[in-house]
């Protein structure tokens, strides 16, 4: 699991600022590079390869990115406004959080700033020959950034904020949570001993703040734990509505004493977890894949009216959850330093909530929809039916209830039953 600041630290790198500040920085400190390196050019030099022209050329980069990051930022602006109408606003942060788009800003921010402090340091006469020379051997290579950046950022546009993209970054988002709970499916801890009873000594950690849980250090509880002879029992995983006065751990110990708000180790706890106003992919994957199936919900409205995006969601949600059919519970991975805490596991039945409730309830007076719906309920029961027979035969049945009432013609009704019965021999 990951520790509590190495995920703050990639939230980080992920924010659109952080990229567009650090070539900021990387153009201001080339560009005054060349004042600091100048000694090392031979001065008869400049008037070999004409340095002279390196300030028409930063005119012309400072003139030019200007207008392109303009540009950029609108288009940028109407990509998330897209993201949001077509798909979902909940899939806008994947679209923000778009390296290609990032890179390219940053790029032209950080050459527009590296061309304004040449121009200035030219003008002051800071350069001399030696230092002309070498800031245009550095412009030209800025040059190259720029028209490979520019290639890279017309062949992006093409994509950004479409909806079959944004489906693909949800998707991709989705399964890699999903990977990441089959390899850690208690967040690195243990799972709650079978037939467990929560002792009356027990105190819990109640919360101060109202939001979604994003991440839990696992380790730091662990550590947290051990120094004061306790074990840990966390009533919440990623993605956990919380709100005060909520139990979030509950905290065993040998001795009768118990916690209050102000114990410094209720604090130390509340410390390993992070709260937000919003759910996140990374460590959700029921997130993932309610944003999926809010993609199709939307596609399945009387405004929209897409059967075809809400199938091809359903296909990518076969395989999402088909990720999930290679965990098994007795392959469970858990640190051994991390015997002291306690976590959940994922039910099934919830993933699967998420995912077909929604999607039956609007598209079932679609045959269409239906059909392809009873089909990917198949296919999971087939993938794994161990693990996922008895959550499909509770979907199907639902559906069958569902499409009795929406759908008009009997033939329909019987179509979807004869593949109702193809799930039941599946799972026999």
């Amino acid at each position: 699991m990951i520790a509590r600041w190495r995920w703050l630290l990639t939230q980080l790198t992920k924010q659109l600022w952080f990229k567009a500040t650090l070539f900021s920085l990387l153009g201001v400190v080339t560009a005054l590079l060349a004042i600091a390196l100048k000694e090392w050019i031979p001065f008869s030099l400049s008037a070999r390869i004409g340095a002279d022209a390196v300030d028409n050329i930063l005119g012309i980069i400072a003139s030019s990115m200007l207008a392109v990051t303009t540009f950029s930022l609108s288009i940028m602006v109407g990509a998330y406004g897209a993201a949001s109408t077509g798909a979902t606003p909940r899939a806008t942060t994947l679209v923000i959080e778009d390296t290609t788009t990032q890179n390219a800003l940053a790029t032209f921010i950080g050459s527009f700033l590296f061309s304004l402090v040449g121009i200035i340091a030219l003008s002051t006469g800071a350069y001399g020959g030696q230092g002309r020379v070498l800031l245009f051997a550095v412009t030209i290579g800025v040059v190259i950034l720029i028209v490979y950046m520019l290639l890279r950022w017309i062949n992006h546009l093409s994509k950004l904020g479409r909806v079959g993209e944004t489906i693909d970054r949800v998707e991709k988002a989705t399964i890699a949570a999903i990977n990441h709970r089959v390899r850690w499916p208690f967040l690195g801890g243990c799972a709650y001993p079978d037939g467990w009873v929560m002792p009356s000594s027990a105190r819990p950690v109640v919360s101060g703040t109202t939001g979604y849980v994003q991440h839990i250090d696992v380790q730091a509880l662990n550590e947290v734990a051990r120094g004061c002879e306790a074990q840990l029992f966390l009533e919440i995983l990623p993605g956990s509505f919380v709100h005060p006065g909520m139990p979030l751990v509950h905290i065993a110990r040998a001795s009768e004493e118990g916690l209050d708000g102000d114990d410094p180790l209720a604090s130390k706890v509340l410390a390993c977890l992070s709260i937000g106003v919003r759910r996140t992919f990374e460590h959700d994957p029921r997130f993932g894949l309610s944003v999926l199936s809010e993609i199709a919900s939307r596609a399945l409205s009387s405004a929209v009216n897409d059967s075809g995006t809400a199938i091809d969601v359903l296909g990518r949600g076969v395989r999402s959850l088909a990720c999930w059919g290679t965990f098994e519970l007795h392959e469970a991975v858990t640190q051994p330093e991390c015997d002291r805490v306690f976590l959940h596991g994922l039910n099934v039945d919830d993933l699967f909530d998420d995912f077909f409730g929604p999607i039956a309830r609007d598209g079932a007076g679609i045959v269409e929809v239906d059909i392809r719906m009873m089909k990917a309920l198949i296919a999971l029961s087939q993938i794994n039916p161990g693990l996922f027979s008895a959550a499909a035969t509770r979907q199907a049945d639902r559906l069958l209830a569902r499409a009795d009432a929406a759908l008009v013609l009997d033939e329909e009704k019987q179509r979807l039953r004869a593949l109702a019965a193809r799930l039941v021999c599946a799972t026999a």
